[in-house]
């Protein structure tokens, strides 16, 4: 799962696996470690929600998502989810989880795992 954040935006872009394996358990958490400390960051369904939402607890991000829809994501086209989470004052917090496409460019990063690029796709 590849996270990426900026300013005040957070996007979890997640393979064929991984989007397998939280349809299975209702979750999946990445780490990245710094030196002693232990950034954690976590996709978990959540019932009774109809947007995705997020929250940093302890020393991670925890992006929750509707229960109902991480049953049938990965069977589905849809490639992602987003909302802007309001926090009740100035600041929203925009989150996005999608499934990751194959890179248009010449990477080297492994995509063995990753969905088919729709652009690639006569």
């Amino acid at each position: 799962m590849k996270i990426r954040i900026k300013n005040n935006s957070i996007r979890l872009r997640l393979t064929k696996t991984e989007v397998d394996t939280f349809a299975k358990t209702g979750k999946f958490t990445a780490t990245t470690q710094f030196g002693t400390k232990t950034l954690t960051y976590a996709l978990k369904a959540k019932p009774n929600i109809s947007e995705v939402e997020a929250d940093f607890v302890g020393d991670g991000i925890v992006v929750y998502f509707p229960e109902a829809a991480s049953k049938t994501w990965a069977k589905s086209n849809r490639v992602g989810y987003d909302n802007n989470v309001d926090w009740n004052d100035e600041t929203k917090l925009s989150v996005l989880v999608e499934k990751d496409f194959t890179c248009l460019d010449n990477t080297i990063e492994d995509q063995s795992d990753n969905y088919p690029n729709p652009k690639l796709q006569g």
